[in-house]
C-alpha cells in the first residue's frame, strides 16, 4: 500500500489497524559510468514496496535526496548538507506522528544518510523527553537493505572483494534488471580492490570534498567491479531483502529485534 496511491480515508483505515509505516531513502548521485544517478532511490523503493507488500504495510514517499556532497563533482548529482536531510526527516516524522503513526521503519540505500537519519531519530526523542514533543512516544528502526545477513551473504558469494563501497555490482544488478533499457553495458575493467582500513574509515560516505573524491575515484567507482552485477542477480537481492525485511518488520512492530539483523 502506497501512501501516494491511496486517498485520506483509506490511510485513516488503515491507522485503525496498524501504526507503522516503511520509509525508503536514497540519493540522487552519480553511480560510475554505466550506473543510473537514482539508483539508491531506486533500491530502496523497490526493496520497501517488496516489503510493504508482503507485510500488508504503508509504504511511505521515498526521501530521494540525501547527502552527497562528495559526488558533486559528477553531472547529475544533487546533494543535501546533513543538516537539511535532519529536518526534513524530522518534519517527515512529526507529520505523520500527529495523526497517529508511532513506529517508523527506515529502509535505506545510501551509506551518507545513515548518520543523519540517526541525528534526526534522537532530535524526536528529545523533543519529547524536554517536554515539547508528541505526548505518545514513537519507535524507530534503520536498515540498510544489503546489510540484511541473507543479502550480504548474497553479495559477497557473487562478488567478494567486487562488491566495494560504491556503484557496487549489487545495487547496479537490481536496477539493470528493474530497468534494462535505461542502463548502459559494462565492460569496464575491476578497478583497484579496496584496503579493510579504508572501508573501514569511510563507511557511511564518510568522504572528503568533491574535487579530492574525484582525483581519488576518476570514473566514480569506490572500489566496486560493477560489471559483475548482472540483471538477473537483481531479482535474487530483491525478494531476499524484502523476505528479510518483513520479518524484521514485523519484529519491530512487536518490540523485538530480528535474529541476526
Amino acid at each position: 500500500m502506497l501512501l501516494h496511491h491511496s486517498t485520506w480515508p483509506a490511510v485513516e483505515a488503515y491507522l485503525r489497524q496498524s501504526d507503522g509505516i516503511i520509509v525508503p531513502m536514497g540519493s540522487t548521485e552519480q553511480h560510475g559510468p554505466t550506473g543510473l544517478i537514482g539508483t539508491d532511490s531506486i533500491t530502496a523503493q523497490t526493496v520497501a514496496q517488496a516489503i510493504g507488500e508482503q507485510c500488508g504495510a504503508l509504504v511511505g514517499p521515498t526521501l530521494s535526496l540525501g547527502p552527497a556532497q562528495f559526488n558533486l563533482g559528477f553531472p547529475g548529482t544533487v546533494s543535501l548538507r546533513p543538516t537539511t536531510l535532519i529536518r526534513v526527516i524530522v518534519d517527515y516524522v512529526q507529520s505523520l506522528a500527529g495523526q497517529g503513526f508511532r513506529h517508523f521503519y527506515f529502509l535505506n540505500g545510501h551509506g551518507g544518510n545513515l548518520a543523519p537519519a540517526q541525528c534526526a531519530f534522537q532530535e524526536i526523542h528529545a523533543e519529547r523527553s524536554l517536554g515539547r514533543g508528541e505526548r505518545q512516544p514513537v519507535g524507530f528502526r534503520l536498515r540498510s537493505w544489503w546489510d540484511y545477513p541473507e543479502v550480504n551473504a548474497l553479495r559477497q558469494r557473487l562478488y567478494g572483494s567486487g562488491e566495494g563501497m560504491h556503484a557496487t555490482p549489487s545495487e547496479l544488478a537490481i536496477t539493470r534488471g528493474l530497468l534494462p533499457e535505461a542502463c548502459p553495458p559494462d565492460d569496464l575493467p575491476a578497478p583497484a580492490v579496496l584496503a579493510p582500513d579504508f572501508m573501514k574509515r569511510h563507511g557511511g560516505d564518510n568522504h572528503d570534498d568533491a574535487r579530492a573524491h574525484r582525483s581519488r575515484f576518476p570514473d566514480g567507482r569506490v572500489g566496486s567491479h560493477s560489471g559483475l552485477g548482472l540483471a538477473e542477480h537483481g531479482a535474487d537481492l530483491v525478494v531476499l531483502a524484502a523476505q528479510a525485511g518483513a520479518r524484521d518488520y514485523a519484529a519491530f512492530l512487536a518490540g523485538r529485534e530480528e535474529k541476526g539483523a
